[in-house]
């Protein structure tokens, strides 16, 4: 046992997550918690209400300003702005058929008026920011412009987001901004919202129940067109109690989080903006993201702000492990506070975990706790974690109080489904996409698969299996089973491989597209100009597959052929999603000239075969 490993974990209070288990006679499983859901709200702003009476003075939200101090906001004050913001709203004749869009990212501005929205029981729907910045033919802002029919637009910056506006917001639509209202067509400052007098807020806000819509949440469109999420003011504040169940540590003292997960996402919107308002918290909002060039604003903050809980995607965890291993000041104080770590979005490499306990051991003389779950835009998202002593790469844990897990056989695998408070009931406008996503007995259906990570001790919890969507059978009727296929491959070629696409539908055998870090690779052949096409690169990676190989049980998992993608994956073609994972059918569809150079006789000089 490594140094590490054998150091105690800083004390922390977690659920034991106890768990009932049935076994049907179609062959299904249900898993549920002993533990009851315990009394919750029925509109999140009560927490708001009560934090601002109960501790007015402490901070809610933080963001740097142009000059890079912090801004900060209390509770107090925040309640007092949602109040006007939301006597406002009122005035405007808003609905679930007439909501509020906000196409500008996470903000202080941004939290204030959504928070607004909630209290007044108006639905809101936060937009990904590359459908309006990245994008060329704003193709997915139309239709998500077209689907939910605004009332009111948002966007912090009018000149920045005036293409956009201009190109899917209708000229009848209100467009309000903070600041550069463009010149080519009519813009309400931000400031108007604010200084209106509260008449009638409190009023709305009563009338709001667990059944109103909060917001819809867009899904990722890894598997098409993004669908609309209703999520209730009910689901909501359900998830979030299960959250306080599955981690007393929160009522302990309140949890301050430096947090750059996108609101228009479940992650960073549903699950870590709303703990910190259920819980009293601190939330510093972080500008940096997990990518070279924007990491090390998220490193400078984190040099300044020691949170109680970190939160972030696996990219995250790894971009941020190069600045703590070289700089013993910002080791300090990232773990000083420390009470747990999560990582959600994807599997999180088991190299990087290790890497973080061997630093926490060096600098504080103790290990964080790891946690990981598992859940969707559709359930909240909470719905499975881990029990703390079965935290290791891979796990997803076990139902949260209230939720009811349901394994269904679909043709050799087990099909997740699940039922509670949680639950969407269904997509915005879209009765036959709602239909298709509950089975007969009304359990969502996930569309992944799940199996027990020890069959002999199934209380230790769910394994991710892959999606059904994505499994495919090579030409001799083997089954390819993508999901722990490529989770295998990302962490058997890190740090050289970002992720891959499996391709090998009706083919003899796998092959793969790379998608390169490019920065390891510059590494591997001093830099040059072109590490993709350099002899190193190729070398390394034709050794490591080879390697992967051989530890490989059969044609389901070995990789025969490998290609490196040159070109970057395109949002507006659906290769990649707003939130960074990839849709392999949308690759494998684009990219067909290079699935059949991956199976040409003799192959391309470019494709690397073993």
């Amino acid at each position: 046992m490594s140094t590490a490993l054998a150091a105690r974990v800083r004390p922390v209070a977690l659920s034991p997550l106890p768990c009932a288990i049935e076994h049907r006679a179609d062959g299904s499983i249900i898993l549920r918690t002993t533990e009851p859901l315990a009394p919750h709200p029925v509109r999140l702003t009560e927490r708001l209400e009560h934090w601002a009476r109960a501790t007015p003075d402490r901070t809610y939200l933080a963001r740097r300003d142009h000059g890079g101090a912090w801004l900060r906001i209390t509770y107090a004050a925040t309640l007092e702005k949602v109040r006007a913001i939301g006597a406002a709203l009122l005035k405007r004749d808003l609905s679930p058929e007439r909501p509020i869009a906000i196409l500008s990212g996470n903000s202080l501005e941004h939290a204030l008026l959504g928070l607004a929205a909630l209290h007044m029981g108006i639905p809101y729907t936060p937009v990904s920011v590359p459908y309006s910045l990245v994008s060329t033919d704003f193709g997915k802002l139309r239709h998500i412009i077209g689907l939910t029919t605004p009332g009111l637009v948002f966007a912090d910056d009018g000149a920045q987001y005036a293409k956009a506006i201009t190109a899917a917001v209708p000229d009848d639509v209100e467009v309000v901004c903070v600041e550069n209202a463009s010149n080519q067509r009519k813009m309400t400052r931000f400031d108007e919202l604010l200084a209106t007098h509260p008449d009638g807020a409190d009023d709305a806000a009563a009338r709001v129940g667990s059944d109103t819509i909060a917001k819809f949440l867009f899904t990722s469109g890894s598997t098409g067109i993004p669908k609309g999420v209703i999520n209730t003011q009910g689901m909501w504040c359900a998830n979030q109690q299960m959250i306080l169940q599955a981690f007393p540590f929160l009522a302990e003292e309140p949890p301050v989080l430096l947090d750059w997960t996108p609101w228009n996402h479940t992650f960073g919107g549903n699950h870590d903006f709303g703990a910190v308002l259920y819980n009293g918290g601190t939330l510093y909002i972080d500008d940096g993201k997990p990518v070279p060039g924007a990491v090390e604003e998220s490193v400078r903050n984190l040099r300044e702000i020691a949170p109680t809980w970190y939160l972030n995607v696996p990219k995250g965890f790894e971009e941020v492990l190069a600045y703590l291993r070289r700089e013993p000041a910002l080791r300090q104080n990232f773990f000083s506070r420390a009470k747990l770590l999560f990582y959600a979005g994807a599997a999180l490499a088991q190299h990087v975990i290790d890497a973080y306990d061997e630093l926490a051991v060096e600098t504080v003389g103790e290990r964080i706790q790891w946690m990981a779950g598992f859940g969707s835009t559709e359930t909240s998202p909470f719905c499975l974690v881990n029990r703390a002593d079965t935290v290791v790469a891979g796990a997803i844990g076990l139902p949260a109080a209230g939720v009811e897990i349901k394994l269904a056989p679909v043709a050799d695998k087990l099909e997740a489904r699940v039922r509670g408070p949680h639950v969407t009931p269904g997509y915005w406008r879209a009765p036959e996409q709602t239909a298709a996503a509950f089975d007969e007995e009304g359990w969502y259906r996930f569309g992944d698969a799940m199996k027990f990570w020890d069959d002999v001790r199934p209380e230790r919890g769910l394994a991710f299996d892959g999606r059904i969507t994505e499994d495919f059978k090579l030409a001799t009727g083997t089954w390819v089973s993508v999901g722990p296929l490529r989770a295998k491959l990302i962490a058997h070629l890190a740090p050289y491989m970002r992720d891959v696409v499996i391709a090998g539908l009706n083919r003899d055998y796998v092959s793969v597209l790379i998608v390169a870090d490019m920065k390891a690779c510059h590494s591997l052949c001093d830099f040059a100009d072109d590490p993709l096409t350099h002899p190193a690169t190729l070398a390394t990676f034709r050794e490591m597959l080879e390697a992967f190989a051989k530890i490989s049980t059969g044609s389901s998992n070995r990789v025969r052929r490998a290609l490196i993608l040159r070109d970057s994956l395109d949002i507006d073609a659906g290769e990649i999603t707003d939130k960074g994972s990839i849709n392999q059918r949308a690759v494998l569809a684009k990219r067909a000239a290079l699935v059949e150079a991956l199976y040409a006789e003799p192959p391309p000089a470019h494709v690397i075969r073993l």
